[in-house]
């Protein structure tokens, strides 16, 4: 573990007590990094002192551990690039690098596989800090030495960096960092690269464990801030279902651009993911040409519920609603039907009653959860049913009939029934906000399932 660098948003310049107090440490860790920034550009020279070149790049090996290992140095001599493997670098600071070997091999350096050229492909590139959950540019890498092998440990951003790059040589070779991020806490992404290109082995083959206790506000926050290619491969990164939660707190905007640049497959299973209404306001964003495209590569169930979906007319209770119920009949046991529910834990935002029906079918009641809690279990469904009976609206009801409906239940659902009374859908309250106030981001009311 890596102790010295500090990460987040905590600086190295917190104010005049905090400096005075930090001036030893601060010295100590100047000491161990060493700036990528400051190191491209400056001599490389043989055990015998002689100048054989300079400094072009450094490569790190990925695996995915924490703190990439230094496989070698690219150096410029002449018209060639050479790789330098680290073992044979007897020293490696600002003022230069000095081999422990007179000899060099000339052979043109060429990107193998797993292999990062980090001032070509990280530097300047975007990166995921995923403790401070943001999107940023590194604007310099360090390096330390830690016990007899060099690694990546830290990212620099800020513009005083940036400065720093384009000015005088004395300032690039002497740097003062002046907030650097724990690598350890940074997701690296390739982004865009032809077919064996250096910058598609950026992309961890082991992704940040942290990426995974992301909220899904979190995660769409920052594929919104990622660029086309990033935002892709940050969401392979991610579980499916963490993936799709995110694309539900996206802009739509954001969202129908993603599923457009994805990879059909991935695109695909995104919206299998996604809550049907959710997945059919995106698809609506869609030119029906990609929107195609994208339902034909879909399961065939999944599919037909969002075509069924997408059959309603923008702004109506149809194309607001979701297709997805727990359904009941009376003589079902509440045991019975709370096991229906835990069939549907992962789709629980959606679910916040049962749709008790007769034996044809129709909607009889609709039972909060709460008094499916509040239960026996071995008591029967039909006992729960309760007047008034419960508030509906057809599919090609406008917005303000569901909105009269809605405050006339006060519930935080209506169901949607068909011409025979039969439930085909549920718009939530939630819902109702997004269409409303478009602009304010997704809103999320309270459920509790069982």
């Amino acid at each position: 573990m890596i102790v010295f660098v500090m990460s987040g948003s905590d600086s190295w310049q917190d104010g005049a007590a905090a400096r005075s107090g930090r001036e030893p440490a601060r010295g100590a860790v100047l000491q161990v990094l060493v700036s990528l920034a400051g190191l491209i550009g400056t001599a490389v020279s043989n055990e015998a002192g002689q100048f054989v070149g300079r400094l072009v790049d450094v490569i790190c090996r990925w695996r995915g551990e924490r703190y990439p290992a230094v496989a070698g140095l690219v150096v410029k001599v002449g018209r060639r690039s050479a790789y330098v493997p680290i073992a044979t670098v007897a020293a490696l600071d600002h003022d230069g690098v000095l081999l422990g070997a007179s000899r060099l091999d000339l052979r043109d350096f060429t990107v193998r596989d797993g292999e990062v050229r980090l001032a070509h492909d990280v530097l300047d590139h975007q990166l995921v800090d995923v403790d401070g959950v943001r999107v940023f540019r590194a604007s310099d890498l360090y390096l330390a030495r830690i016990d007899t092998a060099w690694h990546l440990v830290g990212a620099e951003v800020g513009l005083r960096v940036l400065l720093r790059r384009i000015g005088p040589a004395r300032l690039r070779s002497r740097p003062d960092p002046e907030k650097v991020l724990d690598w350890a806490a940074i997701q690296a992404l390739g982004g865009a690269g032809g077919p064996g290109a250096a910058a598609g082995q950026v992309r961890l083959r082991s992704p940040n464990a942290a990426l995974t206790a992301l909220r899904p506000a979190q995660l769409a926050d920052l594929l919104e801030d990622l660029g086309r290619g990033p935002r892709t491969e940050l969401l392979a990164l991610v579980e499916p279902g963490q993936a799709a939660d995110a694309l539900e707190e996206m802009d739509l905007q954001d969202v129908e651009a993603l599923l457009r640049e994805a990879p059909t497959e991935q695109a695909a299973r995104l919206l299998e993911r996604m809550e049907p209404d959710e997945a059919g306001e995106a698809l609506r964003e869609v030119p029906r040409k990609e929107r195609e495209r994208l339902l034909r590569a879909m399961g065939a169930e999944e599919a037909a519920r969002l075509r069924q979906l997408l059959g309603h007319a923008d702004g109506t209770a149809g194309a607001l609603m979701t297709s997805l119920l727990v359904t009941a009949t009376t003589d079902r046991a509440v045991s019975e039907v709370v096991a229906l529910l835990r069939a549907q834990a992962e789709h629980s935002a959606d679910l916040d009653a049962v749709c008790v029906l007769d034996s044809e079918g129709a909607l009889v009641d609709d039972v909060p959860l709460v008094r499916l809690l509040l239960a026996r279990s071995d008591d029967a469904l039909g006992e729960l049913v309760r007047l008034p009976a419960p508030v509906t609206v057809t599919p090609d009801a406008p917005l303000s009939e569901v909105i009269d409906r809605l405050v006339e239940a006060r519930r935080q659902s209506v169901v949607v029934v068909d011409g025979r009374h039969r439930p085909v859908g549920r718009i939530l309250a939630d819902d109702l906000v997004d269409a409303l106030v478009p602009g304010r981001g997704r809103f999320r009311v309270f459920r509790l399932l069982p």
